[in-house]
């Protein structure tokens, strides 16, 4: 009765339901007069409470995140593209499996770092990035891993020019080509995709640059390696080693662990121009140890020494005198080497290669590679050199060079080169002479060879002198024409006028060219004219003959005694001249036919002179014969 009581009066009125047809409504009636609002109202905050307590209790097992946020994870479950982790929040996060390439072992329950992002995103989702913890850690890590000297694990990504890019820590840095391994690496794309050991060698803070080595974890190991086998190394030790790296300067031999160097000079007896001619990469071959540094683990290592030395093999009936057949090796400025045998090499010097006095260039003989033969001068098999002659094969021209260049004989030669006194001319390879300056003309007067000739032209010489003993010849060039001063005695008579030029002014004197490329000279007051002027170059002018000197080649002239009679008298012929005067008027008469046919003449003139000449003798002899019938009939 007394929980009636109590109902009915604190609880509300029940709701009464009242059908009509198909619709019922229900209705409420009034609550007591006596009902308790407080009561309910008491019971309504105790649940709450209640609830609010257990929101509590669900919440402290929760982690306390914020967003930017490094945490630990654990990888609950993972599948062919993500990785799910859960960090101890309400949901959990998923993480591409891309961002764990550089780790393919990853397996569930594996600790690993992420870096929230976002708590929840529009789907109620933690974001989260694993690659993105790396790299905001990476630096510290990798600054850390460089002072302590630590090794660490990267995975290499891909190949850049000169090295590989390796993911270190989520960050990118750079493997150099050269510190990949010891031994020169060819293939870098073997590498790459693999996971490698590392350390940190240099990093630019700036520029956020890493670079890495392996090499560097080797090394170490390698040096006690080392120290190992060039402690147990001696000279004239034979070790077999593989041909690490070809330069062109010689070879590196890996002898497992420790590299050494044949140089080039050391691979054969034999000339070689390139070490690939001798060995190949990654060939296995013998080397003996010729030298080693302790403390700059250096290695000087040989391969020839495996042989014996070609002169310990050279014939010993090889002796000076003999003939051999070689094969040019080297032309250098002053000679060639040439391969006599397998690693025997002899210098045929320039000098020997022609019995030509003249400097020339080994080139203008011999080719690299050329077959020859050859005679040996000179051999020392103890120092192990040898001299060889190539002129020696040819007879010397100077042996009979009495016989084939006699005195006075004429030749043909070319000329060579020039001096300051004359010009040197050769008849034949390895026969020159000398054409002296004074050699070179009857007429004119040479100040230098190069104004009559050039070097390369043909030339008629006769020869003047033999000296076989210093293998000397003078030549002379003039000496092939007659003396034209013999036949110019009778044309240039004292008193005879010629047409001349003046050309030049010597000292105080005037030159004159005459007929026949003839040179004459005359004082300034000579050159008087009949109107009281002076001649000047150039000009062209009668001129009287008042001296010949055939000895000196000199004749004076005047052009004022051409219409004024002089104190300075004219000087007569010499007497062994008479002779040809005794025809003069037909000498006149032929000079006066010359004159109008040639003005001015040179030495390819002559025979013009020749002609005159004749004419001369036959005159002279046509008078002596009439001479002789007179004095015959008397």
């Amino acid at each position: 009765m007394a929980a009636e009581e109590t109902q009915g009066t604190n609880a509300p009125a029940a709701p009464v339901s009242t059908k009509v047809g198909n619709r019922t409504t229900v209705t409420f009636a009034e609550p007591p007069a006596d009902f308790d609002w407080d009561a309910v109202e008491d019971d309504r905050n105790a649940g709450s409470d209640a609830h609010k307590k257990m929101e509590q209790a669900y919440e402290d097992t929760l982690s306390s995140i914020s967003e930017k946020q490094v945490l630990m994870g654990t990888v609950v479950g993972m599948n062919k593209k993500e990785v799910v982790i859960n960090i101890g929040y309400k949901s959990e996060g998923v993480v591409p499996i891309s961002e764990f390439r550089y780790k393919p072992d990853l397996a569930a329950g594996d600790q690993v770092e992420v870096y929230i992002e976002k708590q929840e995103d529009k789907t109620g989702q933690m974001v989260i990035s694993h690659k993105t913890a790396r790299v905001h850690n990476a630096w510290g890590k990798v600054n850390h891993a460089m002072e302590t000297n630590e090794i660490i694990t990267g995975y290499v990504k891909c190949r850049t020019k000169g090295g590989l890019i390796v993911d270190v820590f989520g960050i990118e840095a750079f493997l150099p080509g050269s510190q990949i391994d010891v031994k020169p690496i060819r293939d870098y794309d073997q590498y790459v995709g693999k996971n490698m050991e590392f350390k940190v060698v240099k990093i630019n803070q700036e520029f956020k640059n890493v670079v890495v080595s392996h090499k560097a974890l080797i090394e170490a190991e390698l040096e006690l390696q080392k120290k190992q086998i060039i402690g147990g190394l001696e000279k004239g030790q034979v070790l077999e080693g593989t041909v690490k790296n070809i330069t062109s300067y010689g070879v590196f031999v890996d002898l497992g662990g420790v590299d050494g160097l044949i140089h080039i000079t050391d691979l054969s007896y034999g000339r070689v121009s390139h070490p690939e001619e001798v060995v190949k990469l990654d060939e296995k071959i013998n080397v003996v140890i010729l030298d080693f540094d302790d403390e700059k683990k250096r290695i000087a290592l040989g391969l020839k020494q495996l042989s014996a030395h070609p002169w310990d093999a050279l014939s010993a009936d090889l002796n000076a005198g003999d003939k051999v057949t070689g094969k040019v090796m080297v032309i250098t400025d002053y000679g060639a080497f040439v391969e006599v045998a397998a690693g025997v090499e002899g210098l045929l010097h320039v000098s020997e290669m022609s019995w030509s006095q003249h400097l020339r260039s080994p080139k203008d003989f011999l080719k690299e590679g050329q077959e020859i033969e050859c005679v040996i001068l000179n051999i020392d098999r103890e120092e192990r050199k040898m001299s060889l002659g190539m002129k020696q094969l040819s007879t010397d021209p100077w042996n009979d060079i009495e016989f084939r260049y006699p005195l006075r004989s004429k030749h043909s030669a070319k000329v060579r080169n020039f001096t300051h006194f004359g010009i040197f001319a050769e008849l034949e390879e390895g026969v020159d002479g000398l054409i002296h300056i004074s050699d070179l003309s009857w007429t004119k007067r040479i100040k230098h060879p190069s104004e009559f000739c050039n070097v390369g032209d043909d030339i008629e010489v006769m020869v003047l002198e033999v000296d076989k003993e210093n293998r000397r010849l003078s030549l002379g060039h003039k000496q092939v024409e007659e003396n034209p001063w013999e036949v110019f005695a009778g044309v240039f008579t004292p008193g005879s006028t010629h047409e001349g030029t003046i050309t030049a002014r010597a000292g105080q004197n005037f030159v004159v060219s005459l007929p026949y490329g003839v040179e004459g000279t005359v004082t300034a007051k000579n050159l008087k004219k009949a109107d009281g002027s002076k001649a000047e170059l150039e000009e062209k002018l009668p001129f009287v003959v008042l001296e010949f000197n055939a000895e000196a080649r000199r004749i004076t002239l005047s052009h004022t005694r051409t219409f004024e009679e002089g104190e300075e008298p004219i000087e007569a012929a010499p007497a062994k001249r008479g002779a040809r005067k005794e025809g003069g008027a037909a000498t006149g008469a032929s000079v006066k036919s010359v004159n109008e046919k040639v003005e001015k003449s040179t030495l390819g003139d002559l025979s013009v002179l020749s002609d005159l000449k004749s004419a001369m003798e036959n005159k002279e002899r046509a008078t002596k014969g009439k001479k002789n019938e007179e004095e015959g009939a008397e």
